[in-house]
C-alpha cells in the first residue's frame, strides 16, 4: 500500500539543530571568501561568488529535510521482499506477496484395477541369426524348407546342357532302336512277346541316364559350385534328399514316356498274342522304374567318389561287367559262378522285364525291380553318411 509521510526524521541530531547548523556554516564560508571582482558584461557570476550590489540572492534548492513517499508493503507472514528503485536509501520497499489460496480438500486415492499380464511379443525371425544385441534387419524373412531346395535343385538341372544332351540322347536311342527293330522284324513275323525287341533301345538308354545321374552331383564338387548350394542350404541332408527326388522323379518320367511309346509303335506294328496288362506295366513303368533306380545308384556313387570320371566308370563297370565276366567264366568249376552272375546283371534283369530273360533260373517278375532297389538304399544311405561326415 501507498502512505504519504511528512519530513522523514535525520539519523543523529534533531530537525531544528540541523537547520541551525546548516545557517551557521553558510555564514562562516561567506565571510571567510575574499571580495571578488565584478564580472566582465555579458558574464554570469562564476559558481560560489556573491551576487553583486542590486541582484537578488539566488533561490536556494530543496532542503533536505524535504518530505519523501515512503511505500510500505502490508505486512504479511514470511513476505519475500524485492528492493524498489526509490529516490534513497531510506525510501521503502515494495513486498511481493502471493495470494492466499485455500488448500483443496483430500481426496481419496482410487483403487488400483488390476490388469491383465499381457502376452510376450513373438521374437523376431532373424533374431537367433542376429544373436542377443545383435542388429536385425526389418526385410521380412522366410524360414527355408524342403521346397526350396527342390525348386532350386529343378532349377540347376533344367539348366545346364548337360541334362539336355543326355535326356534327348536317351530319348533317341529307346524310341529309335525300338522303332527300327520293329521294321526290321516286319508285319509277317509273329513274335511272343510283343513288347520284347524294347529291350535294347532301353538299355542302351540306361548309360544316359547313369551319365546324367553322375553329373548332377559330381560336377559340383568339381566345379565348386557345392560351397554356394551349402551356402544357400546349410542342411546337407536336405540338400542331397532334393537332389534325389528331383533326378529320380525327372528320370522316371522321361523313361517311361520313351518306353511307353516304343511299346505303343511295337504292338501296332507287329504280330503276336496281345500282352496282358502286367506286360504292359512291366514293359513301361517297370522298365522306366528300373531305369530311374540305375541313375539314383550312379547319383549315390558320384557323392561318394566325388569325381565325374571315376564315378561314370564305376557304374559302366556296375553295368556291363558282370556279363562280360561270365564270357570268359567257362570251367566246370566255375559255371555256378557264371550262372549267378548273368542272372543278376543289369541286361539280364532287365530283359526279365520284358519277358525274356537269359536263364530260366533267375528272378522273375518284378523281383529285379525290388532287387536294385534295395542296393540303391544302402548306398544311398552310404551317400548321406559320407556328406555328413566330410568337409566340402
Amino acid at each position: 500500500m501507498l502512505q504519504a509521510q511528512g519530513p522523514a526524521p535525520a539519523q543523529g541530531p534533531a530537525p531544528a539543530q540541523a537547520q541551525a547548523q546548516a545557517q551557521a556554516q553558510a555564514q562562516a564560508q561567506a565571510a571567510q571568501a575574499p571580495a571578488q571582482p565584478q564580472p566582465q558584461h555579458g558574464h554570469a557570476p562564476a559558481q560560489g561568488q556573491a551576487p553583486a550590489q542590486g541582484q537578488a540572492p539566488a533561490q536556494p534548492g530543496p532542503a533536505r529535510e524535504a518530505g519523501t513517499m515512503m511505500l510500505q508493503a502490508q505486512q504479511y507472514p514470511e513476505p519475500r521482499p524485492l528492493a524498489a528503485h526509490g529516490p534513497g536509501k531510506d525510501a521503502g520497499t515494495m513486498m511481493l506477496q502471493p495470494p492466499v489460496q485455500a488448500p483443496a480438500p483430500a481426496q481419496a486415492p482410487a483403487p488400483a484395477q488390476p490388469q491383465a499380464p499381457q502376452p510376450p511379443a513373438p521374437p523376431h525371425p532373424q533374431q537367433a541369426y542376429a544373436g542377443a544385441g545383435g542388429y536385425v534387419s526389418p526385410i521380412p524373412v522366410r524360414p527355408t524348407h524342403l521346397g526350396h531346395a527342390l525348386l532350386s535343385e529343378w532349377t540347376k538341372i533344367r539348366s545346364v546342357r548337360s541334362t539336355i544332351w543326355t535326356l534327348g540322347v536317351m530319348l533317341l536311342l529307346c524310341v529309335g532302336i525300338g522303332l527300327l527293330a520293329a521294321l526290321a522284324a516286319g508285319s509277317d513275323r509273329e513274335l511272343d512277346p510283343v513288347l520284347g525287341l524294347g529291350f535294347v533301345g532301353v538299355l542302351l538308354g540306361s548309360l544316359c541316364v547313369i551319365t546324367l545321374g553322375v553329373l548332377s552331383i559330381s560336377s559340383e564338387y568339381g566345379t565348386g559350385m557345392v560351397r554356394t548350394t551349402l551356402t544357400a542350404c546349410p542342411s546337407r541332408v536336405r540338400m542331397l534328399t532334393a537332389k534325389a527326388i528331383v533326378f529320380f522323379t525327372l528320370a522316371l518320367v522321361i523313361t517311361t514316356v520313351a518306353t511307353g511309346l516304343v511299346a505303343l509303335l511295337d504292338s501296332a506294328m507287329l504280330n503276336g498274342p496281345a500282352p496282358t496288362a502286367d506286360q504292359w506295366l512291366r514293359a513301361t513303368v517297370g522298365a522306366g522304374l528300373y531305369v530311374a533306380l540305375l541313375g539314383l545308384l550312379a547319383l549315390s556313387v558320384g557323392t561318394l567318389l566325388r569325381h565325374s570320371a571315376g564315378a561314370i566308370s564305376t557304374m559302366m563297370g556296375v553295368v556291363l561287367l558282370p556279363m562280360l565276366l561270365a564270357l570268359f567264366l567257362q570251367g566246370e568249376s566255375l559255371k555256378d559262378v557264371q550262372q549267378a552272375l548273368i542272372e543278376y546283371s543289369v541286361p539280364s534283369a532287365l530283359a526279365t522285364l520284358y519277358d525274356i530273360p537269359f536263364l530260366s533260373t533267375g528272378p522273375t517278375g518284378w523281383t529285379p525291380v525290388w532287387i536294385l532297389a534295395g542296393v540303391t538304399a544302402v548306398t544311398l544311405g552310404g551317400a548321406y553318411a559320407a556328406v555328413l561326415q566330410r568337409d566340402v
